[in-house]
C-alpha cells in the first residue's frame, strides 16, 4: 500500500453549499484555492467558473429568484460574524450589503420576487437577534429593522405571497419555538408554545401559505416530520422515523418543501447514515414518494430545488468519497454528480469504510462508535489506534469523509469514533444523558469503548491515543486525567480545559445555549470548577500535544 503525507489528505477537497439558480446555473462552494468560494457549473462535470476570489471562507451563496445574481455571506478569520454581499454573475461585481464587522448577519432568504432579502442581525444587542428587510440594491446600514427581540432568531423563509416571514428561535440546541411574522402590521405570532424542551427544527412554508413543515420531538424521542396548521395550532404527523426491523426510532432530521410543485425532500439519520426521501404532497399530510436517488453510503443535504421543482441538488459524502454536490431529477430519482472535487491524487479505492458497531458500557447501555482498521497486514502487536472524540458536545460521529482519518489508516493507526451519551442522532434522552452534573458518565463511555478495543486482537492495548477538537478536546483531556492509565498520548484540539473561563469567555449570542448544557456560572460554578481538566493536570501519566 502506497503511503502519502498529511499534507495530500489536507489538500482534498470539498464541494457543497449547493444553490440551483434561474437558466440551470449550479452555484456551490468549492475549497480548491484553499477557502471556500463561489463557483458555478452549468451542465454536469464541466469546468466550472469562479466567481469569488477572497482569502477569507464564503459561508453560503443563494441565487436570486428572478435575477443573475446571488447573495453570498463571508467572515474575517473564521470570527462568525458574517458580513453579505451580492453577486452579479455576468458582470462578476461583488457588492458588500452590510457593513458591520462586529456584527453577525444569518441569512433569511430572497422574497419571491428578488427584490428584497430578509436576515437577521445581533448588531443592536450582541446578545440578540434582530429581524431585518432590505433592498438588494441598498448597502451599509439601510436596512429596515422589522422586529426588535431578546433571542436567538433567525429567518426561514418568506411566505408565499411575500407578506410574512417564518422565524425560528433556538433557547438552546434542543428548545425552540417558530413564530410567524407580519410584515403591514409587524405583529409576531407564536404558534409553538410549549413546555419543557421541545425541537421545532427546518421549518418550511407549506404550498399554501396557511401551514409550515418541520421537524419536531414533540410527544416523542425523536424528531418527525408534521405539518403546523398555522390558523388552528394543529399538528399532524406527515413521517415518523419508525424503523420496524430496528425496533427503536431514527431521527427526520431535515425537510425542504417546492411551494409551487408541491414537491418535498426529506432525509432520515439511520444509525449516522443517511436515507433521503423525495416526493410529493398529495394531500396536506400525505407524501407519496419518488424513486430513491442513487446517492453514495454516508451523509447527504442541503437540499436545493431548481426554480421549477424538477430537480433538486445534494452535497454528498461518505468515508471513501469526499463531498460533492449531485443533482436529482425528482420524479425519476435519476442523480448525476455534478462537481469534481479533488482527491489530491490520492486513488479513491485507497479510501477506507469504517465498521458500525457497538459496545457495553459503565450502565449496560450500547455505545455507537465507527471502527476503521488500515488495509495492511495485522502487525504482531496489533494496530495503535486512535480515539478519535467527536465536538459538541450535541454532535454526532457520521459516515462522512475525514482527511485526517484517511491519512491515519494509511499510516498504519486503526480509528475508533464513539457516540458517547450526549451526541445528537440517537433521541433526545440520549442527547441529555450528559448534561450538567452527568458530564462525566460521558468519559466513563470513552473509557468502556477502550476496554472493548483491548478485547480485539487486531489492537494493541499499549497504544491507545486520545484525540479530540473542541468539546473533543475537553474530553480528551478529561480522559486523561480521569484514566490516565489507558492511554500512550493525547492530542488536545482547542479543547475547553476551563469551564468557568469557557462560559466567561464565550460570546453574549452563545453563553445562554452552553449554560443549558454545562451548568450555570452562577448556580453551578463548583461542580464546573471540579470537572475542568485544568484543576486536575497531576494526574496525567501520558504525553499530551496541545
Amino acid at each position: 500500500m502506497r503511503r502519502y503525507d498529511i499534507e495530500r489528505y489536507l489538500n482534498v477537497r470539498s464541494a457543497g453549499g449547493a444553490d440551483l439558480g434561474p437558466g440551470g446555473r449550479l452555484s456551490f462552494l468549492l475549497d480548491t484555492t484553499g477557502t471556500p468560494q463561489v463557483w458555478s457549473v452549468e451542465t454536469p462535470l464541466s469546468w466550472p467558473d469562479q466567481h469569488t476570489f477572497f482569502e477569507e471562507r464564503v459561508t453560503f451563496v443563494d441565487s436570486s429568484p428572478e435575477r443573475s445574481e446571488a447573495v453570498f455571506g463571508m467572515d474575517e478569520g473564521g470570527n462568525e460574524r458574517t458580513q453579505l454581499y451580492r453577486l452579479d454573475f455576468e458582470a462578476g461585481t461583488v457588492t458588500a450589503l452590510t457593513d458591520r464587522p462586529a456584527a453577525k448577519h444569518r441569512w433569511g432568504g430572497w422574497a419571491t420576487d428578488g427584490d428584497r432579502f430578509a436576515f437577521t442581525s445581533n448588531r443592536r444587542e450582541a446578545s440578540a437577534f434582530d429581524v431585518y428587510i432590505q433592498e438588494r440594491t441598498t448597502v451599509g446600514d439601510a436596512a429596515t429593522l422589522v422586529h426588535e427581540d431578546d433571542g436567538q432568531l433567525s429567518v426561514a423563509g418568506w411566505s408565499p405571497s411575500d407578506d410574512r416571514l417564518l422565524v425560528h428561535e433556538a433557547h438552546s440546541s434542543y428548545d425552540h419555538d417558530v413564530y410567524t411574522l407580519d410584515l403591514a402590521s409587524g405583529e409576531l405570532t407564536h404558534h409553538t408554545p410549549h413546555e419543557g424542551d421541545v425541537r421545532y427544527a427546518s421549518p418550511e412554508w407549506g404550498p399554501d401559505g396557511d401551514s409550515v413543515y418541520l421537524v419536531t420531538d414533540r410527544e416523542s424521542d425523536t424528531l418527525r416530520l408534521e405539518r403546523l396548521e398555522l390558523a388552528t395550532g394543529a399538528f399532524s404527523v406527515v413521517v415518523d422515523g419508525d424503523d420496524p426491523d430496528a425496533d427503536r426510532s431514527w431521527n427526520v432530521d431535515g425537510v425542504a418543501v417546492h411551494e409551487a410543485s408541491r414537491r418535498v425532500v426529506y432525509s432520515r439519520n439511520v444509525d449516522g447514515y443517511t436515507e433521503i426521501t423525495i416526493g410529493e404532497l398529495v394531500s396536506a399530510d400525505r407524501i407519496d414518494p419518488f424513486p430513491t436517488p442513487d446517492l453514495p453510503d454516508g451523509v447527504a443535504g442541503g437540499a436545493s430545488f431548481g426554480p421549477d421543482g424538477d430537480r433538486v441538488a445534494l452535497t454528498a459524502t461518505g468515508r471513501t468519497m469526499n463531498p460533492n454536490v449531485y443533482v436529482v431529477e425528482t420524479t425519476t430519482g435519476e442523480t448525476e454528480r455534478w462537481t469534481t472535487a479533488s482527491t489530491a491524487g490520492i486513488p479513491r479505492d485507497s479510501f477506507i469504510e469504517p465498521e458500525l458497531v457497538r459496545y457495553p458500557t459503565f450502565d449496560g447501555r450500547e455505545i455507537p462508535a465507527f471502527f476503521s482498521v488500515p488495509d495492511s497486514e495485522t502487525p504482531p502487536d496489533g494496530y495503535p489506534v486512535v480515539v478519535d472524540i467527536h465536538g459538541g458536545p450535541e454532535s454526532q460521529r457520521r459516515p462522512s469523509f475525514g482527511s485526517v482519518t484517511q491519512h491515519l489508516l494509511n499510516g498504519g493507526y486503526a480509528v475508533f469514533e464513539p457516540n458517547v451519551r450526549g451526541s445528537s442522532g440517537y433521541g433526545t434522552a440520549y442527547a441529555a444523558l450528559d448534561d450538567v452534573e452527568n458530564r462525566m458518565d460521558s468519559v466513563a463511555d470513552v473509557r468502556a469503548g477502550v476496554e472493548w478495543l483491548h478485547d480485539h486482537p487486531e489492537v494493541d492495548p499499549d497504544r491507545v491515543v486520545a484525540m479530540g477538537g473542541s468539546y473533543g478536546g475537553f474530553m480528551v483531556l478529561a480522559a486523561l486525567t480521569e484514566y490516565p492509565d489507558l492511554w500512550a498520548a493525547g492530542v488536545d484540539i482547542v479543547g475547553i480545559a476551563n469551564f468557568v473561563s469557557f462560559l466567561e469567555n464565550t460570546g453574549d449570542w452563545r453563553r445562554e445555549h452552553r449554560e443549558a448544557e454545562y451548568g450555570s456560572l452562577d448556580e453551578d460554578r463548583a461542580f464546573l470548577e471540579s470537572i475542568s481538566p485544568i484543576n486536575n493536570v497531576d494526574q496525567i501519566a501520558s504525553p499530551l500535544f496541545v
